[in-house]
């Protein structure tokens, strides 16, 4: 063993803070703590925006918040997904509450809950992880593109049209307010300076750069914000126990309607979906535990109990908040676990903090956080690889934004199926003649998609001895064999000689004539 002295600048202590000897907890995961106020911070105001679109109170969405930190964050599955209530599911919530009424809806939340952890039980969660990697990145991008068009109408403190499509074609419009409108050019501004402190806050000093990039933009804004009196929103909090809704008999009862417990399997479904495609997702994001796909379904599942035993709306992993607890440095449970603390904390001890922050910041944050996402620069070198999979890429993509995110994934799963098949069966034939044999070399997927294509080929090769190499083929079907073997049979009949080169494992299913 050898011994060696540490000096003041050694990186020794660094590795001591991963193993952590010698060190407090607080130091061990410092990291994790200030991520975790970012995904809050970043948190706290998607939970409003979702409750208005689901037509629910606010709290009620904050109670989802901080269930998903508390409860199914501590739980095995994922180690840096963040849940709570999900955008994608805002639609289907504000529905089931204008069909069954708002006290109806925990239990509902309730059931779909028990349906994850049925579904986890018996391992349903692997089938989520059949999905191709430009499916998966087109789904970032998609979401990236979301992200964007909604949040920057909140950088200049106004509301977006409605849909994604509905936000694109309005920017023009939006640039016309703005343009018109003081208090709307200041909150943008202000959301402005935000996102330059994230983007270069990587240059800043040192010291500083231990303080993640989001959360001194929150600091910075606010700061100014407070110092120069500007008219922006800030957030708002109503208090949160009055937002608790326990079952009763009444609710209870209701389950045993088709048409409530038909409500809960639609939300088990889809938020299973989007939580474990979210978990591929976010795992291609960090180097760390990889999600354990059962595990997470149950973790899900027990969330969506709770929230619903308190009357709160459906839980998801969100990849937003996922995104950022990323990018803000976060590495264990700790993190998503202690931003559910905050929120808890801020919403009952200190909302009037809370009223400090201007929403123009938490939008700089997500604008960041879906140019991240969207990542463009990843378009040209896999252009250059196979163009095939930025088809599916765009496509996804493009579905997510028409569509939603579980239909424009399954548009694209449907894609990245199409291209298979078209890789499988795509026939590649060519042919030179040699001084005494004509050689043809088959390669690619011979199916009977290909049939015209092999036929025509074969056709054309002059008269006279031919060799045909069939070794490159990734598959050959039946349909495929026996038009070669045909076409073989006749030559031999003519005089020639036909030798045959077949695809490693293929001797059983050819006939031993001539082949070698």
């Amino acid at each position: 063993m050898v011994l060696r002295r540490v000096e003041a600048d050694d990186p020794a202590p660094v590795e001591a803070a991963s193993t952590g000897k010698g060190i407090t907890g607080l130091a061990r995961y410092r990291k994790d703590v200030l991520a975790s106020v970012v995904v809050f911070l970043v948190a706290l105001p998607l939970c409003i925006g979702i409750a208005v679109a689901s037509g629910v109170k606010p709290e009620a969405a904050i109670i989802t918040g901080i269930v998903g930190g508390l409860v199914t964050g501590v739980m095995p599955g994922s180690s840096l997904q963040v849940s709570g209530p999900a955008a994608g599911l805002a639609v289907l919530v504000f529905e089931a509450v204008e069909a069954h009424g708002a006290g109806q809806l925990g239990m509902i939340v309730l059931a779909s809950g028990v349906f994850q952890i049925l579904m986890g039980v018996i391992k349903l969660g692997k089938w989520f992880q059949a999905i191709a990697s430009s499916v998966v990145a087109g789904m970032l991008a998609g979401i990236g593109v979301l992200i964007l068009v909604g949040q920057v109408y909140v950088l200049a403190d106004l509301k977006g049209p409605g849909n994604a499509l509905q936000n694109l074609l309005g920017l023009p419009r939006l640039v016309l307010h703005v343009s018109n409108s003081p208090g709307a050019r200041t909150a943008l501004v202000m959301g402005l300076i935000g996102l330059a402190v994230i983007v270069f806050w990587k240059k800043a000093p040192k010291s500083l750069r231990n303080v993640p990039g989001p959360l001194a933009a929150v600091v910075v804004v606010a700061v100014l914000s407070a110092f120069f009196h500007t008219d922006v929103k800030k957030l708002q909090v109503g208090t949160l126990f009055d937002a608790v809704s326990l079952p009763t008999g009444a609710s209870a009862a209701g389950l045993f309607s088709l048409d409530t417990l038909g409500t809960a399997l639609v939300f088990a479904l889809i938020a299973s979906a989007e939580s474990l495609f979210g978990a591929t997702a976010v795992d291609r994001m960090h180097d760390g535990p990889k999600t354990k796909y059962d595990q997470e379904l149950i973790a899900q599942g027990t969330g969506n109990m709770v929230s619903g035993f308190l009357g709160g709306v459906p839980l998801t992993a969100v990849v937003v908040r996922s995104a950022a607890n990323v990018h803000a440095g976060g590495t264990t449970k700790v993190s998503r676990v202690l931003h559910g603390v905050w929120m808890l904390a801020f919403a009952v001890l200190a909302p009037g903090v809370l009223r400090l922050v201007p929403v123009t910041v938490l939008a700089s944050i997500l604008v960041y956080s879906g140019w991240k996402l969207f990542n463009p620069g990843q378009v040209r070198p896999l252009w250059r690889h196979d163009r095939g999979e930025v088809v599916v890429l765009v496509l996804t993509a493009c579905a997510i934004v028409a569509t939603d995110l579980l239909e424009g994934v399954l548009i694209g799963l449907v894609a990245a199926l199409v291209k298979l098949g078209w890789k499988v069966s795509h026939l590649a034939v060519s042919h030179h003649r040699g001084q005494a044999v004509t050689v043809i070399r088959i390669s690619g997927g011979a199916t009977f998609l290909g049939i015209p294509k092999l036929q025509k080929a074969l056709e054309q090769i002059p008269d006279g001895d031919t060799h045909i190499d069939l070794s490159e083929l990734v598959h050959i079907d039946r349909t495929s064999r026996d038009a070669v073997e045909t076409w073989a049979e006749q030559r031999r009949k003519e005089g020639a000689k036909v030798t045959t080169a077949l695809p490693p494992g293929a001797e059983e299913h050819f006939s031993d004539t001539g082949a070698h």
